[in-house]
């Protein structure tokens, strides 16, 4: 089964579906291991660990493209990219989706941020104008719809930022707009209340589209339990900050300790470590191919 007909079967399932954010190929790795279903590529905390920079669109396309080559080639369930706004115009859009949707990518999500683009959660957004974001939709959707069998196709989620850069009216109008133009998912980002959150499953729901929510520590939207959200009629629910958090406090806490000539005691072990990575997979793998050649050689 391809990773998108899987993403689409999962999204036909009752209730909200927890999807952690990976950053590279270990994080994607562990997530799996943890039985997770579905996970998302997050353009915040790729750019945090791949560049070392904040989410203002300085890392680039085939960056987040390699990044999320490497996170398929560890994994087998469905991955959902940040696309972030297709680095550009409606062609751009394009372009951009089909490489996700080569690479074998599950799902995409897309914004309407004037470029560059900043992450959500920030002031002094800026929006690109009604007809420029249905254009880069529409090219995404075309490209989309070249995968012959439609259960194989890209999941496209549609996202706006107009809560924050505009109006709640704005996120309405853009959110039915995005079912229309034919969008598999919606995302309103920074949305500031359940009452907003309500507003906008309920319009999805006249479309029969699904919606992603962003649970984001410290952020605009409210943090709610995955069965609120599912009464609420979300679909997806996205947790951007958790791994790279605790990546972050743990490296910290352990530099601290070698600063002052300690070496860190944590729940960890060289064995541990080499067995997340692979190292007993490697060599059960290797002396099997190992033991046809002898087979097959005589030798």
């Amino acid at each position: 089964m391809s990773r998108p007909r899987r993403l689409r079967s999962l999204l036909a399932l009752p209730g909200v579906l927890p999807m952690p954010c990976c950053h590279d190929a270990l994080s994607a790795k562990l997530i799996e291991q943890s039985g997770f279903e579905v996970m998302f590529m997050s353009g915040f905390t790729t750019s945090a660990a791949r560049i070392g920079a904040p989410d203002t669109q300085l890392i680039t396309y085939s960056e987040m493209l390699d990044q999320a080559r490497l996170c398929l080639e560890v994994t087998s369930i469905p991955i959902v990219v940040d696309g972030d706004n297709g680095y550009g115009n409606a062609m751009n859009a394009q372009r951009t989706l089909r490489g996700y949707r080569d690479a074998g990518i599950a799902g995409i999500l897309l914004e309407d941020q004037k470029v560059p683009k900043s992450c959500g959660h920030v002031q002094n957004k800026e929006v690109v104008t009604r007809p420029e974001a249905l254009s880069r939709l529409r090219a995404a959707v075309l490209a989309r719809d070249e995968t012959p069998e439609p259960a194989d196709r890209i999941v496209i989620i549609a996202r706006t930022d107009s809560r924050q850069a505009v109006s709640m009216e704005e996120t309405l109008w853009r959110i039915e707009a995005f079912c229309k133009v034919g969008a598999d998912m919606v995302f309103c980002d920074a949305l500031q209340s359940e009452d907003e959150m309500v507003a906008v499953c309920k319009l999805a729901a006249s479309y029969n589209k699904p919606v992603l929510a962003n649970m984001l520590e410290s952020g605009k939207t409210p943090i709610l339990s995955l069965e609120k959200l599912t009464d609420i009629g979300f679909k997806l629910s996205v947790y951007p900050l958790p791994l790279l958090g605790v990546c972050i406090t743990a490296m910290q806490k352990a530099l601290e300790g070698l600063k002052e000539g300690k070496v860190p005691q944590d729940d960890y072990t060289f064995a541990t470590i080499k067995s997340v990575i692979g190292f007993p997979q490697y060599f059960k793998e290797l002396e099997d191919l190992e033991a046809y050649g002898r087979e097959k050689s005589g030798q």
